[in-house]
């Protein structure tokens, strides 16, 4: 299976884990300890009911364990993997209590991710033959938000920033408060300066979630209009600009993506460029036909539908 991301630590995970547990047994299945023997053991079957990219198996794994170490699991596929319909994605043995207390949380997060690696890699195969790169935004769950991110890398997606202490993404409310685009690019050159100057004296620095910050932190900044834009190319100082709706989907249903042609254009190459607004599956396609280079979606994340999985539990004679 697939390593960990670099921002999913294994003791955050599990305090994530015991967390969601704890929310749903608090002092116990009273359900379960009624009407299951305790020295009753079960077989159980995952089956993924629809087709799709199947994501959080090894989180659901680690679910079991914590309930109960003793208990079994053979997975039939991996983290990644597309998956048809009826599959059989895995199989697991032991106490039959375990493997009900663990079902519900165990298949919440499999599901959630499951979702959004499949729609990620819906998404992805709609830029196919594009230079585009499909990010994903901070619209995520709270708390779940490695997790998510975590999804949309085995859907075939990248990360943007995972938080807002891996990047400087200057939007409009930084610009309004700075007093202006130049400022704000101004400050941030500045800050990041410090930062380098800082990493040179003491060596990497650590953010709060024990992630030492990237050697060269890029600087992107958020435009809204092609005034912005030539402002933004004026000064210099961002590695990256985001077009932000820049695409109108008319009332038509025709996409129009002359905007955002004519902002490509003029930066001709001295910027990265990255759009954002009005990204979903039917639109994707066309952004993609304009050769920027980044085309981020909250779509990914922040109203996925869940990939329907059932765990069906056969008592041991």
């Amino acid at each position: 299976m697939h390593s960990f991301p670099p921002y999913v630590r294994p003791d955050r995970l599990l305090e994530l884990i015991q967390t969601a547990l704890k929310e749903d047994i608090e002092n116990g299945d009273v359900t379960t300890n009624a009407t299951i023997p305790f020295l009753t053991t079960a077989s159980a079957v995952l089956k993924a009911k629809e087709a799709g990219i199947v994501a959080g198996l090894r989180v659901f794994e680690l679910v079991l364990n914590e309930v109960d170490p003793s208990v079994t699991v053979k997975w039939n596929r991996s983290d990644g993997d597309q998956v048809p319909a009826n599959d059989i994605v895995g199989t697991m043995q032991g106490s039959a209590r375990a493997i009900l207390m663990a079902e519900r949380v165990g298949l919440n997060f499999l599901q959630r991710m499951s979702g959004i690696a499949t729609l990620t890699h819906q998404m992805v195969l709609a830029l196919k033959g594009t230079k585009s790169k499909l990010l994903d935004t901070r619209k995520t769950a709270p708390g779940l938000r490695m997790l998510d991110k975590w999804a949309v890398l085995l859907g075939g997606g990248f990360n943007h920033r995972v938080g807002l202490f891996d990047m400087i993404l200057i939007k409009e409310n930084h610009i309004s408060a700075a007093g202006g685009i130049e400022n704000a690019l101004t400050s941030a050159l500045d800050a990041r300066s410090r930062m380098e100057n800082q990493r040179d004296r003491s060596g990497p620095i650590e953010t709060g979630n024990s992630q030492a910050l990237p050697s060269k932190m890029k600087i992107e900044i958020e435009v809204t209009s092609l005034d912005e834009l030539e402002r933004v190319l004026a000064h210099g100082g961002a590695d990256r600009v985001m077009l932000d709706n820049f695409v109108v989907l008319e009332s038509s249903g025709h996409i129009d993506t002359s905007r955002l042609e004519h902002a490509i254009a003029v930066v001709d190459g001295r910027l990265e460029t990255e759009a954002s607004g009005n990204i979903t599956l039917d639109t994707l396609g066309a952004v993609g036909q304009t050769g920027v280079d980044y085309i981020s979606s909250g779509a990914l994340t922040h109203s996925v539908r869940a990939m329907d999985f059932s765990l069906l539990i056969t008592i041991d004679e």
